[in-house]
């Protein structure tokens, strides 16, 4: 074998060595960064808001002290995952109100857009409009897709005294809104 061709595989190998070893420190980074961003909520106070719902009314979290937050983020309205999701808060949403709690959707889309989306579904709760991203970005949850921004999708339970109690960063749209009433419901005994 000559010189150039054990210089290019060397080469080669070099660069696939240094992928891997990049690969999993991004691993890493992503699946350490998920499980500190749990921990890093849990037991402080939800950082204050003051945004606008689908019909231009004003929500902020002073407003709901002595009851149960559900912050839901959402990535995009009318999106089949972001339908579901808040269909499922929908179906239970007299069960959260009869637990001394209000439900709160919030994405990066703006009223307008929220305006459609709830009457679309006849949603009977707030959906907040972050589309300045001043929520999602105290959270850290803003998503980077090159051309546009959106919410990741992960919930907050608050309690009545304004400190997070749970922080949802793995959701399952099906499952995520009888999960939530469940915990609200643990954590009120």
């Amino acid at each position: 074998m000559n010189a150039s061709k054990i210089c290019k595989i060397t080469l080669l190998c070099m660069s696939v060595s240094l992928s891997l070893t990049q690969l999993a420190s991004a691993e890493s980074s992503i699946f350490s960064k998920s499980e500190t961003s749990q921990k890093q909520w849990v037991g402080k106070s939800a950082p204050a808001f003051k945004l606008q719902d689908q019909n231009s009314k004003w929500h902020s979290l002073s407003q709901y002290k002595g009851k149960w937050i559900v912050l839901y983020f959402y990535p995009k309205d009318n999106s089949p995952g972001c339908t579901q999701e808040a269909n499922q808060f929908k179906a239970l949403y007299p069960q959260f109100l009869k637990s001394n709690a209000v439900v709160l959707g919030v994405s990066l889309d703006d009223v307008k857009s929220h305006q459609k989306f709830s009457e679309k579904l006849g949603l009977p709760f707030p959906i907040l409009a972050d589309n300045h991203h001043q929520l999602a970005n105290q959270f850290g949850i803003v998503r980077n897709l090159g051309i546009t921004k959106i919410a990741k999708r992960e919930s907050f339970l608050i309690d009545p005294k304004g400190t997070i109690v749970y922080h949802y960063n793995s959701v399952d749209t099906q499952s995520h809104a009888a999960q939530v009433l469940a915990d609200i419901q643990k954590f009120s005994k």
